[in-house]
């Protein structure tokens, strides 16, 4: 049969049509079965009987319908006969078809299952995050968006803390030269003052007497109101000075 019958999956022979002649004397028995045997089991899958017993001699033709019987299980076919008489000019043919529930759920195939009935509260939901590998490659990348926040967030800091050093420096630059200056100043005050004082007291007197010649007027000498202000004018400065000095070291 496999070279009568197209070898593919779901197919199911549905009709036999086969034809033949008897040749037989009128009054001589003769049965003619037209038969297939079955490839899975015992017996035959399709045997038909046609009783020539008391008829001469003639042409048959017939189609006999099969239940879509799967291809599987047409085994070798052939016609045989009981009684006296022979067959002649037989001819077999298999009608066939592709069966629709081979593999496929479609209504009216055992089995059949209909989409719309299915119960949806009967369907397991499966939450994604529930397993191992996904949940440890989500803290991953959260860990490295962490790590690389925080490396942003040091750049950032190392930057503002250059920029202020920047600052302090040039302001710390500014403040020594203008320290320079008034310490330049005071020095040179010192100097002009000590320049104005005599390099000795001593002097010599001549001899005899000299009769007092200035006349003052009030008992009280006035106070030099212009040294005072040039000794305040230096206090001042020595104190800012120093102060200056201790605020560079804090």
């Amino acid at each position: 049969m496999a070279n009568i019958l197209p070898q593919q999956a779901g197919l199911t022979v549905n009709g036999v049509v086969y034809r033949y002649t008897t040749v037989k004397n009128p009054e001589d028995n003769l049965v003619v079965y037209v038969q297939n045997k079955d490839a899975l089991g015992n017996g035959y899958v399709f045997r038909e009987k046609d009783d020539w017993t008391g008829l001469p001699g003639n042409v048959i033709r017939k189609i006999v319908p099969v239940n879509n019987i799967n291809i599987n299980r047409w085994g070798d076919g052939s016609i045989e006969t009981e009684g006296f008489g022979t067959v002649q000019d037989a001819s077999v043919v298999y009608t066939y078809q592709y069966d629709p529930c081979f593999q496929a759920n479609s209504p009216g195939c055992p089995g059949y299952v209909d989409p719309l009935a299915v119960n949806i509260t009967e369907v397991e939901v499966v939450d994604p995050l529930g397993y191992d590998y996904i949940q440890q490659e989500m803290d991953r990348k959260a860990t490295l968006k962490d790590q690389e926040q925080e490396d942003r967030d040091r750049k950032r800091i190392r930057a503002e803390m250059k920029s202020i050093n920047d600052r302090l420096e040039k302001a710390l630059s500014i403040g020594n030269n203008a320290l320079m200056i008034a310490e330049a100043q005071v020095k040179e005050a010192q100097l002009f003052a000590m320049a104005q004082i005599p390099s000795s007291y001593e002097i010599e007197l001549l001899g005899g007497e000299y009769e007092e010649s200035v006349i003052i007027k009030d008992s009280k000498l006035p106070d030099n109101k212009k040294m005072f202000r040039n000794n305040l004018i230096q206090q001042i400065l020595h104190e800012e000075l120093v102060n200056s000095q201790y605020k560079n070291k804090k």
